[in-house]
């Protein structure tokens, strides 16, 4: 069982940035790629990041290649997201998930809660 919480939610100016964080509660973790889901309003859920179990290996939407960076610290079993230049289209409420392979369909493990991501324009 690995239990998600994400944080660094929040309110910001397009062009603007913020970095969230998934903690998983336990080592059993480190046995999981992590991925980064969001869901705006009135749409599904889609793919945005993950990042493999050793960090070596990572994917990306199309959408935030290149303003988005993820990255993993096993030590303390938490992974983040960067989010760089960021855009009104860019808000949503965003999920990390856990699962055994690193790939980008919705069919994880387990979810987080979610945090939500605002971008003013």
């Amino acid at each position: 069982q690995v239990q998600l919480v994400e944080s660094g939610g929040g309110l910001v100016q397009a062009g603007g940035s913020l970095r969230l964080s998934c903690v998983a509660s336990s080592d059993a973790s480190r046995d999981y790629a992590i991925g980064w889901f969001r869901q705006g309003p009135g749409t599904e859920r889609e793919f945005v990041a993950a990042v493999s179990r050793f960090g070596d290996n990572t994917k990306y939407s199309d959408s935030v290649k290149g303003r988005f960076a993820i990255s993993r610290n096993n030590a303390n079993n938490t992974v983040y997201l960067q989010m760089n230049a960021l855009k009104p289209e860019d808000t949503a409420v965003y999920h990390c998930g856990a699962t055994r392979w690193l790939r980008t369909g919705r069919d994880y493990d387990y979810w987080g809660q979610g945090t939500q991501v605002t971008v003013a324009s």
